[in-house]
């Protein structure tokens, strides 16, 4: 997908829907396309995401981060610094399931875009 902000937008640059498949576009279309500021995902088929905020500080993880990530079960994908800077996405593959929030941020694995940066965290 497209992002304008946080916003999903399509190819197209109108407003996209993280529930309708049918405003969705593949990879390449949305590489291809200019709409926007930049790009993120919806979650689901198999797609899900941890959204940890404020876990950073000078690029380094909070203990409460570490012990959040040490309680993921499913498959890690990919880690990336969320688009603030101070948090982290990390992509999971896993089944879709009901949402989780908290004072740390959300988990999550259907019906969400997640903006995305592409600056891998490996720390």
């Amino acid at each position: 997908m497209r992002a304008d902000g946080k916003r999903p937008v399509t190819v197209a640059g109108r407003a996209a829907s993280s529930t309708n498949r049918r405003t969705w576009s593949s990879h390449a279309a949305v590489c291809e396309s200019t709409a926007g500021d930049g790009m993120g995902v919806m979650l689901g088929g198999g797609l899900g995401c941890y959204d940890l905020d404020g876990c950073l500080i000078d690029g380094h993880l909070t203990d409460e981060a570490r012990r959040i990530i040490d309680t993921i079960t499913a498959p890690i994908l990919f880690t990336e610094v969320s688009v603030s800077g101070r948090g982290l996405h990390i992509f999971t593959a896993e089944p879709e399931s009901k949402a989780a929030q908290g004072a740390w941020g959300g988990h999550y694995s259907f019906g969400r875009f997640i903006r995305t940066t592409g600056i891998r965290f490996t720390g």
